[in-house]
């Protein structure tokens, strides 16, 4: 690959965002320390740029959210020269009002996984900044890019929870309870490692269901939520291309620089 190739955006797909080009792309294979990841990244152009893509959990969804290779993943993107990220993500919804079909640019996440790989820095007292962990520019990008097939609300808190059972309806109702509007499985450690690696990234996220705690029945199947994104992929998918699209700078912003000053046991690939 020439440096002209080198891809400095990307695109993270999730459950039931498989693929992002039209027609074959040819898959690139990357070798990380941490392991193969989720599957080969595809490079193919947005706007005449080349953009990679990586499903999260590979091409016929082998890994579950808790067994995704995410230091993997984000580490083969940054080798390829990415430096920003969009990660649409299926997610439940907290919030009646906040149904099925909508889109959410969350600013906020609260993680609620255990036993996650999630850092790059095992040793040598290294911290970084995540106070707010998503990108303020991505973001920005991806509410400017919507139309009207889609409504997407512009902020959001989402609860990243260990899975992949769903929630008790005890603890949605806790977790709405707090002032959190979504419930997802991937998103952590995902938003920190990209952080780790001075990756700008942001989260589109596309409600499939109302959490358990919010309704009557038998509760989330994962049936449904896979029939409802289905529903759904269309115009999330191009909303995700318009603001790939729209995306002007390809660097890493101010805000996802996180390293300033700070000697690291390895240098950043």
């Amino acid at each position: 690959m020439t440096s002209h190739d080198r891809p400095a955006l990307a695109v993270i797909g999730g459950s039931g965002f498989y693929d992002f080009f039209d027609g074959a792309m040819e898959p690139v294979t990357v070798r990380t320390p941490y392991g193969d990841p989720s599957a080969p990244i595809t490079v193919g152009t947005v706007e005449g740029r080349p953009v990679a893509f990586l499903p999260r959990h590979g091409t016929r969804h082998e890994y579950s959210p808790h067994t995704v290779p995410y230091r993997a993943n984000m580490w083969a993107l940054r080798s390829l020269g990415v430096r920003r990220i969009f990660a649409p993500c299926a997610v439940g919804s907290l919030r009646p009002d906040w149904g099925p079909g909508t889109v959410v640019i969350p600013d906020q996440l609260v993680d609620r996984t255990s036993g996650r790989a999630q850092t790059y820095f095992d040793a040598n007292g290294i911290h970084v900044s995540f106070a707010d962990p998503y990108c303020p520019d991505l973001r920005a990008v991806a509410v400017k890019s919507a139309d009207s097939a889609v409504h997407v609300q512009p902020h959001g808190t989402m609860a990243v929870i260990q899975g992949p059972r769903f929630s008790t309806r005890a603890e949605s109702r806790w977790y709405a309870a707090q002032g959190w509007e979504l419930v997802n499985m991937t998103g952590y450690p995902e938003a920190v490692l990209a952080r780790e690696l001075e990756m700008c990234y942001a989260a589109l996220a596309l409600v499939t269901d109302l959490d358990a705690g919010l309704t009557e029945g038998d509760g989330v199947r994962a049936t449904d939520v896979f029939a409802e994104f289905e529903r759904n992929i269309g115009p999330f998918k191009k909303l995700v291309h318009d603001a790939v699209a729209a995306t002007a700078d390809t660097e890493t912003c101010e805000h996802c620089r996180v390293h300033a000053g700070v000697a690291l046991p390895f240098e950043l690939p």
